[in-house]
């Protein structure tokens, strides 16, 4: 950097040097919706562990009962949905922040993505054969 560049830099105020250089509106988007999916994730984890708890020693056809029952189902159902967009949410942000080349960071959020859709998919499709 010239001189004189160096000079002018040093003499913007921080939100100068920065202008032009903000998020691309979606930085609030994203915080809220890791906010809303935890607080959804609360009560349905709550649900899951207390009902696998409770299921201790039972048996098979018993389980796929359980899964085949039309509440149990949905839940389990918005569960897997909620839980792989919450990881691929908080991974994205991971990657945003630690991995400096742009290529990198997009391949590794697509791939992410790609893998968190993947596993919601394939889960979706093994509870609705159950409950179906």
């Amino acid at each position: 950097m010239s001189d004189k560049k160096l000079h002018i830099a040093q003499m913007r105020s921080p939100l100068g040097r920065v202008r032009g250089m903000g998020s691309a509106k979606q930085g609030s988007h994203h915080w809220w919706m890791q906010r809303v999916t935890s607080i959804a994730l609360l009560p349905l984890m709550l649900w899951f562990t207390l009902s696998v708890a409770t299921m201790g020693g039972i048996s098979y056809a018993e389980t796929i009962a359980w899964i085949g029952h039309p509440l149990n189902a949905a839940l389990l159902l918005l569960t897997v949905g909620i839980a792989f967009h919450h990881t691929a949410s908080g991974l994205q942000v991971l990657i945003e922040d630690y991995v400096a080349d742009e290529w990198k960071r997009t391949a590794a959020v697509l791939l992410i993505k790609g893998a968190c859709l993947l596993l919601a998919v394939l889960s979706a499709v093994a509870v609705l054969k159950i409950a179906i």
